[in-house]
């Protein structure tokens, strides 16, 4: 019996598998050893790969590690700084972000007498559903969870509901000041969604399918940044108020209300938080690389097969986020009431003309 189901699971795996001829010698070597075949064989299921591995969950860890060191190393050096360096002083302190964790571990979370403290703990935890669940929808070439012609709508709604959770932490914690950067990030999300979902709807309209392997195909020639520009620069903008970069770092602005939503928050607990914001850019610029600039499409290398398109995708990604980054040392943080009134003037002005473009250029192409 267990044999049968052993070899019905390494049929389904091996029928909807990876193709890498580089390691492909090591692949048939490990499937002759029992057992090991069976992980082999899972690990380059296309859907477990998506999901798991590129752009997934390993790829995102590996990310975390490097964005935090990077930020704060670049931030440094344009400002005059030296930045991280005391962690492993010969490779410059690459490894401050996996010490930082390792800290946020063994440290105590505490959780002080008037928190919600059920909502308090649960919360930072539940946060990462709405954030890992859009991995599954995200294609890179034939690397895939979930293939369905509404994936970019999908994406989006478990976006949404990011805010949400922030939210309520803020009020689980019980806290005036974490009060207050809960209501900034209230304050936020209504200013950056509705620009947002208009400018990833105009793009579905140029693109006549929420599929993004749909959307990928008609960036073939021209990219959706030159298709679209208002578009892309509005989703730009909002991405950065979404993910509370710089100059819209307006709910965790330390220097005036300690760190916001997260004030209490302390141990492994906080280490959970402050990635947050980090690992919605991801996912937010996964979307971004696949409407404006063409996913997957770009090299191709022989010998590494079906991993092109992820390693593609996520190169483009991780050049976008880098890209971000030196914002953070270049402009200084709007007021909240600035932030408001250009949201709710100009770029919500600026995509609705990037609606109309997009259901010009959808009707025409």
């Amino acid at each position: 019996m267990i044999d049968e189901i052993l070899a019905t699971l390494m049929n389904v795996f091996r029928s909807n598998s990876m193709q890498i001829p580089l390691i492909q010698p090591i692949v048939d070597y490990l499937m002759q050893i029992p057992l090991i075949n069976i992980l082999v064989a899972l690990i380059l299921w296309r859907p477990f790969f998506a999901v798991v591995i590129m752009p997934g969950l390993a790829v995102l860890l590996l990310y975390l590690l490097y964005i935090v060191w990077f930020e704060r190393k670049l931030t440094a050096r344009i400002q005059w700084r030296v930045g991280p360096l005391e962690v492993a002083r010969p490779i410059r302190g690459a490894i401050q972000a996996l010490a930082d964790g390792l800290r946020y571990f063994f440290q105590e979370a505490i959780v002080h007498r008037d928190a919600h403290r059920p909502y308090f703990v649960q919360l930072p935890i539940l946060a990462f559903i709405p954030i890992l669940l859009p991995i599954a929808f995200i294609p890179a070439g034939n690397a895939v969870g979930i293939k369905t012609p509404y994936a970019i709508q999908l994406i989006v709604a478990f976006l949404a509901l990011i805010p949400i959770t922030i939210i309520a932490i803020g009020w689980a914690s019980n806290n005036r000041f974490a009060f207050v950067g809960s209501v900034r990030e209230a304050l936020m999300y209504v200013a950056y969604e509705i620009p947002f979902i208009i400018a990833v709807i105009s793009m579905i309209y140029l693109y006549g399918s929420g599929d993004p392997y749909v959307a990928v195909e008609k960036q073939s020639l021209v990219p959706g940044a030159i298709l679209n520009p208002i578009a892309f620069l509005v989703f730009l903008i909002t991405m950065l108020m979404a993910t509370s970069r710089l100059p819209f770092e307006i709910p965790e602005a330390d220097q005036e209300i300690a760190f916001g939503p997260f004030v209490e928050y302390s141990g492994m607990l906080f280490g959970l938080v402050m990635v947050l914001a980090y690992e919605k850019l991801y996912i937010m610029t996964l979307l971004f690389v696949i409407l404006f600039l063409g996913g997957w499409n770009g090299f191709y290398f022989e010998p590494l097969g079906d991993l092109n398109a992820p390693l593609c995708l996520f190169i483009k990604t991780v050049v976008v986020i880098s890209i971000i980054a030196i914002v953070r040392s270049m402009y200084a943080r709007y007021r909240i009431d600035q932030t408001l009134r250009y949201s709710f003037s100009w770029l919500i002005a600026f995509s609705m003309v990037a609606l109309g473009i997009g259901v010009v250029l959808g009707w025409i192409l």
